[in-house]
């Protein structure tokens, strides 16, 4: 895209994103996002051919930005963390942008399901930024292990926003769940990380 194109959809996301934030994901009109973002309603289609393709295409944006300024503010904090600990207030955190969002995380939930092929493009899009995200911060995590462990700590996200959004469990319980998850997973890559530093470990009994 030219820089003005690339504009216009910045500001057609953007739009899109403070309507679904204003007054959900159901009453968001094409016409609406047009006339908030200043784009004809013409040209709005020529960038997205539907509403779920321009929804999906803002959630993702708006996800893939959260979860790049939170690996960002983690790696630079003053009190290091261990990976596992790294992780888990990452993970927290990200829910917690959705507590305070919860308009958009009932839009993460729909465009997921949606049979849209553009929609479905940029929720590939969006599952891979968050994966390299959570890959940003578990760098001790061994070669063999990166391409799975993110995939198994994100899934287990998605399900905890959906039981979430649908009123099938508390945002404490998702809490729990996920830190339960993350700590199963990323256990023996911990154990290895201590070792490698130096840190004392038990002996066997």
């Amino acid at each position: 895209m030219s820089p003005r194109q690339l504009e216009r959809r910045k500001h057609l996301i953007r739009a899109a994103i403070d309507l679904v934030a204003e007054i959900g994901v159901e009453r968001v009109q094409m016409k609406q996002v047009s006339e908030r973002s200043g784009v004809a309603l013409g040209t709005t289609y020529r960038y997205f051919s539907s509403k779920d393709h321009l929804l999906a295409a803002a959630v993702s944006d708006w996800r893939g930005m959260l979860m790049s300024d939170l690996a960002a503010e983690l790696r630079a904090t003053s009190a290091p963390l261990g990976g596992t600990e790294r992780v888990v207030r990452f993970v927290h955190r990200g829910m917690r942008a959705f507590q305070r969002q919860p308009h958009l995380a009932h839009l993460l939930v729909a465009v997921t399901v949606s049979t849209d092929p553009f929609a479905s493009e940029a929720v590939d899009a969006m599952a891979n930024a968050g994966r390299a995200s959570l890959l940003a911060v578990m760098p001790e995590v061994p070669l063999a292990a990166r391409s799975v462990l993110p995939h198994i700590i994100d899934s287990a996200w998605q399900s905890e926003l959906v039981a979430w959004v649908t009123g099938r469990s508390t945002l404490g319980d998702a809490y729990l769940r996920l830190e339960e998850v993350i700590r199963l997973v990323l256990a023996p890559y911990s154990t290895v990380a201590a070792v490698a530093v130096g840190s004392p470990v038990s002996a066997p009994g």
